[in-house]
């Protein structure tokens, strides 16, 4: 029961977290948010018992890939981003109405599909979330995968350096 709370916990926190990534003014507060969302995934990860991916999720994520974004940012000396123009409660509301009604909806349809996961014994999340487990499957059967999400970032670093540097007036 307490690792069923702690999860939810987590979870609301991430998604809180994430909302304050995109509706931050700052991009140095929103890296931060960002920071508050990658230490709650950590945990989550934690109450799925698979502590590897959780201390990989600290070190790489949180730890150098959130230092450098922040660097980027600090060094780029972005501005606030401008304010959203009339933001109502009932724009709020029928934000998260439609966000609930497509969860809804995704979830109707992966039961119609018999596409929902399925429950995960922790003694298999321990054995298939072993560091050897992982680096066998990381470097056989998802190693093109692994290597395009990293041309990808460094694709997707480069550009947001580029659009984001001030051209001199």
């Amino acid at each position: 029961m307490a690792g069923q709370i702690l999860f939810f916990a987590l979870a609301v926190t991430a998604i809180a977290a994430g909302i304050g990534t995109v509706w931050s003014r700052s991009p140095v507060n929103s890296a931060l948010w960002l920071i508050l969302n990658l230490f709650c995934i950590a945990g989550l990860y934690l109450t799925l018992n698979a502590q590897f991916i959780a201390v990989i999720q600290v070190l790489v994520y949180a730890g150098a890939i959130m230092v450098l974004f922040l660097f980027v940012i600090m060094l780029l000396n972005l501005s606030e981003k401008p304010s959203f123009t009339r933001m109502t409660f009932a724009r709020i509301f029928g934000f998260f109405l439609v966000m609930g009604v497509l969860a809804l909806l995704t979830y109707a349809v992966a039961a119609g599909l018999d596409v929902l996961p399925e429950n995960v014994v922790p003694e298999a999340a321990a054995v298939s979330g072993s560091p050897s487990a992982l680096a066998r499957a990381l470097f056989t059967q998802y190693a093109l995968p692994f290597e395009l999400i990293g041309v990808l970032l460094l694709a997707a670093t480069i550009g947001a350096v580029v659009i984001a540097k001030r051209k001199p007036v």
